[in-house]
């Protein structure tokens, strides 16, 4: 019998220092119809229930999951991780998977082309697949560079999560998505043709990123904390643009989520049928009883404002002075707007703004879901089943289950006593290939 340890898996998983990593050799990738037993020591398959299963078996057929068993069976290829804690594969709601920021940020925008964004795209995309994270929604990324990236992943041509893209964002002009902090002479060039003015052109900025190949709409009904421009956190799109907005991605059968922190934002978004809000920094009652209303989902990203607050805190930031301002307002105030949304019955689901802060920490928001009063278990459920159900992927991501694809990954400790274990992910698999075994 041919037994992957974890150990050997390893071997074929490619765990090896960035500087050496390659793709992945044929041995590590399921043949046709070969059927994989993956012994589970315990196993939280339905993160919904919150049953921790034990001592069962995973049948894998290529990419799927085509049972679970009870004990320890299988001959052939089998993987041991009787001593982890399996779980399915994280979501992420809302990286940039194709940028960093830090202090050449600003004039990365001046040389770096969309080939270059995706290639970069496709090292950030395999560090975040090795940290666990199975599935992302890329929210803003450059069109030409995140779609390439999107199709190449998913041909197998390139390692990572499985990739959801809004194709660039809708934004106004001026606002947090426009070219701001650039000479007036530039400023056409660099544009991207999401910028709109008026319901009918909003209208025009939808239909183009459909067209482009989004899977989601994004738009910038608020300003954010790294556009180098003083207008501010509140409302930058009126209620006519914004209701045109939401009108025209249903018509076309896509969800729209809003990048907003003013509370004038989110309220007026989510009174124009909005389906998610990302941030959400000063929410308030009222936009409490819109989201429940709605059954709308907040995307809190903790984990970029822990990051803009720690950053903009330091003598040596690389911040603009506008972009400090705002971070030390904004930063600080976004843990405890999740606990007055989670207190308030809000559903909440696990994005981290990734790219704001580095790519494969997206775990480190765990502890922060937590800090907002979450338990374990509903942090780990709004980076599953959550997160599918916001995504509308409840049919492929989320849950470890007969007819899935075999996305699944496993820490050593309980990561139900201490989500931190989250941090510390040792083994990844997606569709069925091995992608890390430490």
């Amino acid at each position: 019998m041919k037994r992957i340890t974890l150990a050997l898996a390893a071997a074929l998983a490619l765990a090896t220092p960035a500087a050496a990593r390659q793709a992945p050799p044929p041995q590590a990738i399921p043949a046709a119809g070969e059927t994989t037993f993956v012994h589970a020591g315990r196993l939280l398959a339905d993160p919904a229930s919150g049953q921790v299963l034990r001592d069962k078996t995973l049948v894998i057929a290529g990419n799927r999951v085509v049972e679970i068993r009870d004990g320890y069976v299988g001959e052939g290829r089998v993987v041991d991780l009787r001593q982890a804690f399996v779980l399915p594969g994280l979501i992420d709601s809302h990286v940039h998977i194709t940028s960093q920021q830090g202090p050449s940020s600003r004039i990365d925008r001046f040389t770096r082309s969309a080939a270059d964004s995706a290639m970069q795209g496709a090292a950030y995309a395999r560090v975040t697949l090795e940290a666990g994270f199975t599935t992302v929604a890329d929210l803003g990324g450059m069109s030409e560079a995140v779609i390439a990236l999107r199709d190449a992943i998913g041909r197998g041509f390139v390692p990572g999560p499985d990739l959801l893209v809004s194709a660039g964002g809708v934004t106004p002009h001026g606002g947090h998505g426009d070219v701001n902090g650039v000479r007036e002479d530039l400023v056409p060039v660099m544009r991207s043709n999401g910028v709109c003015s008026g319901a009918d052109d909003c209208r025009r900025a939808v239909r183009e990123r459909v067209r482009s190949g989004a899977d989601i709409i994004k738009i910038t009904a608020t300003g954010g904390v790294l556009s180098d421009t003083g207008a501010g956190l509140n409302q930058q799109f009126s209620q006519a643009e914004l209701e045109a907005i939401v009108e025209t991605a249903h018509f076309m059968g896509r969800q729209v989520t809003a990048h907003a922190h003013g509370t004038d934002g989110v309220n007026s978004f989510l009174r124009a049928g909005g389906d998610s809000i990302e941030h959400g920094t000063y929410l308030d009652d009222e936009s409490i009883r819109l989201f429940r209303q709605n059954r709308g989902w907040l995307v809190p990203t903790l984990l970029a404002g822990d990051f803009v607050a720690r950053e903009a805190a330091r003598p040596e930031t690389f911040f603009t002075p506008n972009q400090r301002a705002k971070a030390l307002e904004a930063g600080p105030r976004m843990v405890d707007m999740a606990a007055r949304a989670h207190r308030g019955g809000v559903r909440i689901a696990f994005g981290t703004d990734s790219g704001v802060s580095a790519h494969g920490d997206n775990a480190q928001e765990f502890a922060l879901l937590v800090r907002a009063g979450l338990t374990p278990l509903q942090a780990i459920q709004s980076a599953t089943v959550g997160a599918a159900e916001h995504l509308r992927i409840q049919d492929r991501a989320g849950r470890i289950a007969p007819g899935m694809p075999a996305d699944l990954i496993a820490v050593s400790g309980d990561p139900l006593s201490d989500v931190t274990e989250l941090e510390r992910v040792r083994f990844v698999m997606k569709s069925g290939v091995v992608y890390r075994a430490d």
